[in-house]
């Protein structure tokens, strides 16, 4: 039966070629079961193993990861790498450091383990605990155990997230929480500075007071700059963030080809909020744990008198179903007699549950289902018995199958 955590198991069939760690943090998670072992032939025969193809798919799950391993033998044996997953208290210290430091941002959305957070999250000598099945578990690590090693070291050479899960936080899970608190940052951040180059407000200069028969005047434009190359406009002091200008440029490109296209402009109808909310869901998932899209957040939610922190929360609604998600955030209703009703013994009988009725959402400790106008089930999760709920997964008729999917 799959349920809404198997993000907290992920079995690699294919593994990474070769036995030789490439990144810094894979060569530490050799040396930490290196380290304690006196047997240089036995790694050695584990390395060949491995080189071998001896270790078959390798499954990663909190605290553990397993793989059987063939040796000499017909039947093959199962080894795993046994590490301590980090207490919530030492998740929840760990992730305010990370997301109060942007260069460890910037290494784990470049799928590299932060320098400055290694020693809380690599195996230190002897961290890593092997078993086997084979019959010599009086040397560990046996040859088995040492294969297991190399290829897993492939795998966090590949994605460190495999670390993470080990360590008891799933990808998903840990980029959710991370934009939360950087949303949290971004809020206690003093805001930018008003220009300091002339101009006035764009709704200023085109509205005509009944009083007057023409326009303002325009300002005088910028001096020309000295003969040569021309300074980035973006470079004056006070002008707009240039990655701002070029979200503006994209978004109005990509309103302009809807129009060509079907003649509809997806923002018609938008009220401010929502269409904030929009150009901050255009950002690809991961910015938002970059410098520059936390200012964007910041300066749209400023602009709509909202929090950063309620436009962090609305941005995964729009990506779960445009304006109708995040509708289904913000609008709670009384559906009918009918699917609503049959939903709670549905996912009783699939063994999910209990879930309690209120209005158009169905709760309960870690899940919330929601109910749209338009008859889709919304999935949210929270942490156990807090009420702060976010969306995930993809919307759905079924109530089972929106509770189910992933992001």
């Amino acid at each position: 039966m799959i349920t809404a955590r198997d993000d907290l198991r992920r079995t690699f069939d294919a593994l990474p070629d070769g036995t030789r760690a490439v990144s810094w943090w894979g060569q530490a998670w050799v040396a930490a079961l290196e380290g304690p072992s006196h047997d240089a032939a036995l790694l050695a025969r584990g390395r060949t193993y491995a080189d071998d193809g001896h270790v078959d798919a390798v499954t990663v799950t909190p605290g553990r990861i397993v793989a059987y391993v063939r040796g000499s033998r017909a039947r093959p044996y199962r080894t795993e790498l046994a590490l301590t997953a980090l207490a919530p208290q030492e998740w929840d210290e760990l992730l305010e450091d990370m997301a109060a430091d942007p260069a460890a941002l910037a290494a784990l959305l470049e799928r590299e383990v932060p320098r400055a957070l290694a020693g809380r999250l690599l195996p230190g000598a002897g961290d890593l605990v092997p078993h086997c099945s084979c019959p010599d578990p009086g040397r560990p690590p046996c040859k088995h155990a040492a294969a297991l090693c190399y290829r897993a070291a492939r795998l966090l050479d590949e994605d460190p997230f495999v670390l993470m899960l080990l360590r008891g936080r799933s990808e998903r899970d840990l980029l959710d929480d991370l934009a939360r608190r950087n949303a949290a940052h971004a809020a206690r951040e003093q805001p930018a500075s008003a220009p300091g180059f002339p101009g006035v407000p764009a709704r200023e200069a085109v509205h005509r007071p009944a009083h007057l028969s023409a326009l303002p005047p325009l300002p005088a434009p910028l001096d020309a700059p000295p003969v040569g190359a021309a300074p980035a406009y973006p470079a004056e002091p006070g002008a707009p963030d240039p990655l701002a200008l070029d979200q503006l440029a994209s978004d109005a490109s990509a309103r302009a080809h809807a129009l060509l296209a079907d003649g509809r402009d997806p923002i018609a109808g938008l009220s401010l909020w929502q269409d904030a909310v929009r150009l901050a869901a255009a950002q690809p998932p991961t910015s938002g744990l970059a410098a520059s899209t936390r200012a964007l957040y910041r300066q749209l939610a400023a602009a709509t008198g909202r929090s950063p922190g309620d436009l962090a929360r609305a941005v995964p609604a729009w990506r779960q179903g445009g304006l109708a998600g995040l509708l289904v955030l913000e609008e709670e209703w009384d559906p009918p007699a009918g699917p609503f009703d049959r939903a709670g013994p549905a996912l009783a009988a699939a063994g999910h549950g209990p879930f309690r009725p209120r209005r158009n959402r169905l709760s309960s400790p870690r899940f919330q289902l929601r109910l749209s106008r338009d008859g889709l089930w919304y999935a949210y999760e929270s942490d156990r018995d807090q009420e702060d709920w976010w969306p995930y997964g993809s919307p759905s008729p079924d109530p089972l199958t929106a509770l189910t999917s992933h992001r």
